[in-house]
């Protein structure tokens, strides 16, 4: 049986009925399902390069197409007939034509029910300025964000515009107003859409990754021109994230932009996803970095190393280290100190705060 559209299609059904999270296809090779965290090859469907090479035509628009010929990446969002909603990757592999593709959840899910600080309501509550949520790819960014904008969008009356690639959850207008623009079936780049929505009364920015120099300076100027302007970025911790967007430019303009996010940037949030062994699931730890006056000084002195002394002491402002979260999952029994001690970055940081937490008798059982 000849591999074509409607042969893809199918395998999108069958993923949601299967309670598959992924689906893999590539030429010459039977389907992968990725079904409890583990791939399973389904022999009885097949599909050659050529076949692939004409699916990849047949679900993606001319831009997209173009895109991919000549990025040899690209993302797209795709919906079934049942409405459940994909994010579809497609790429090449030795000259071929392979996808990756992940089923994703319509449904937004409360900062709760995420398990994510409570702090983090701050930040939508910020009149303007910039948020960034970090994390390495699969971390839980993007679901994050979609809780924080459904959140505004819930509970104000805001403008709010989305610049993603794909659009992976779609937010109805509730109290509030919300355009969600996709690149390349919308906008060409991040940078030109930024710059466009200033155009468009918005209250509320949010950039899907700032992928280059022309979309940081456009987040920035939203930021700096009264916007609340939310995007994301593949760094590890927080401090990180404002040394990668710094050193995206050459000496001369590193000066200015430090001036910049010393007078936009609002916090960070280095988010990883830490399995839990009691569940089998996936638990959050999350880095927090509200900027207050004594980190905007070191943004603007470039002494970022120092910022994370500024976090340790900052637990009243709502700051947390991953030190700081690391000791809470061992004393709620999500890890064992030997587990830990690995993953932190200043380990006698980590022993000094769960000593603490041991003294006021807060350890769950273990």
């Amino acid at each position: 049986m000849p591999f074509t559209v409607t042969t893809f299609h199918r395998l999108l059904d069958r993923m949601a009925d299967d309670g598959a999270s992924d689906l893999h296809l590539s030429s010459n090779e039977a389907p992968y399902f990725r079904i409890a965290g583990q791939l399973v090859r389904s022999p009885d469907q097949f599909s050659t390069s050529a076949e692939l090479e004409e699916v990849a035509r047949g679900v993606t628009n001319a831009q997209q197409y173009k895109a991919f010929e000549s990025q040899k990446s690209v993302d797209l969002a795709m919906a079934s007939a049942d409405g459940e909603r994909f994010r579809v990757n497609i790429y090449r592999d030795r000259g071929n034509v392979s996808f990756a593709i992940r089923l994703l959840d319509n449904e937004f899910q409360t900062l709760e029910q995420l398990n994510l600080p409570e702090q983090l309501r701050n930040f939508i509550a910020m009149p303007d300025g910039l948020v960034l949520i970090t994390g390495p790819t699969g971390s839980g960014k993007t679901t994050t964000l979609a809780s924080l904008i459904n959140q505004i969008n819930h509970d104000q009356t805001k403008h709010i515009i989305t610049i993603e690639d794909p659009i992976e959850y779609v937010h109805r207008n509730q109290q509030s107003l919300v355009h969600q623009r996709e690149l390349y079936t919308d906008v060409p780049t991040f940078g030109d859409a930024v710059r466009s929505s200033l155009r468009e009364d918005p209250d509320v920015i949010l950039v899907g990754e700032m992928r280059d120099a022309e979309t940081i300076r456009a987040a920035v100027t939203a930021a700096e021109t009264g916007h609340l302007v939310f995007s994301t970025l593949h760094t590890g911790d927080c401090v990180g994230a404002i040394d990668r967007m710094i050193g995206v430019f050459d000496a001369e303009e590193q000066l200015a932009l430090r001036q910049q996010l010393s007078m936009v940037l609002r916090g960070v949030v280095a988010q990883h996803l830490i399995k839990d062994p009691r569940t089998g699931g996936r638990v959050p730890l999350s880095e927090i970095l509200f900027v207050n006056p004594a980190v905007a000084n070191l943004i603007r002195t470039s002494k970022s190393a120092q910022i994370y002394s500024i976090m340790e002491l900052g637990s009243l402002e709502g700051m947390q280290t991953a030190e700081y979260a690391l000791a809470d999952l061992v004393a709620n029994g999500v890890l064992t100190e030997s587990q830990a001690m690995p993953m932190a970055r200043d380990q006698r940081a980590l022993k000094t705060r769960l000593d603490r937490l041991r003294g006021f008798e807060v350890f769950g059982n273990q």
